[in-house]
């Protein structure tokens, strides 16, 4: 599997001044919306004493609030190199920086990942041109859980996609977002053994969290 192109990109799109408002706005009201989604799906399979796997977590407030949660530890792997100040930052408040591994670099590339209990993909499947190598990996690497946020294939979540590439073209970047098929991507997850148990759809955004089925 090739490694994202898009990878500086990426990281220009999405480096510190976002970082630095996805943070403030975590401290401030936690997760909201897709997130807490997600969250709640993955906390009702179970999560105590269990180890996470966010994808292109960011300032990482999904995996705070796992671990705040009952998780015992996690790692992040991140495209972008600028949240790590600010997710720095934020472990160290809420003293958790013993209990999260955080990597910069390409999930799906990625050398050295260990299995886990649980991989979260919290808006990261539609950054990514090639789903079906990114939820082969997680398949691949969650023993337990898989959940994941997209947007969903009607006009909303079209025209949010839309209108986000539209600046990135004007910005001169080469990023794009993917409406990917939402019945492929479930269809492929459930022939590696996973099963939905939540799905909850909102305006723009489907979340939807998996377990591994009972053999």
């Amino acid at each position: 599997m090739e490694p994202c192109r898009c990878a500086d990109d990426y990281a220009r799109m999405f480096g510190r001044s976002t970082a630095a408002g996805d943070a403030k706005r975590f401290r401030r009201r936690g997760l909201r919306g897709s997130a807490a989604d997600l969250a709640e799906g993955i906390e009702d399979i179970g999560v105590d004493g269990g180890s996470i796997l966010e994808v292109g977590g960011g300032v990482g407030g999904l995996t705070v609030h796992l671990l705040e949660h009952g998780a015992a530890s996690a790692v992040n792997v991140e495209l972008s190199p600028g949240y790590e100040s600010e997710a720095a930052r934020l472990l160290a408040d809420r003293d958790l920086a013993d209990r999260v591994e955080r990597r910069i670099g390409d999930f799906v590339t990625s050398d050295g990942l260990e299995p886990v209990d649980v991989v979260a993909l919290h808006r990261v499947v539609c950054c990514y041109p090639d789903w079906r190598a990114m939820l082969d990996r997680a398949a691949d690497t969650a023993t337990r859980t898989i959940g994941l946020t997209f947007p969903r294939d009607w006009w909303p979540g079209r025209a949010a996609v839309t209108v986000g590439n539209g600046f990135c073209r004007l910005s001169g970047t080469q990023f794009r977002a993917f409406v990917h098929p939402a019945d492929d991507m479930l269809a492929f997850l459930a022939r590696q053994g996973f099963e939905v148990r939540t799905d909850a759809v909102g305006l723009v955004w489907r979340t939807v969290v998996l377990a591994r089925a009972l053999r």
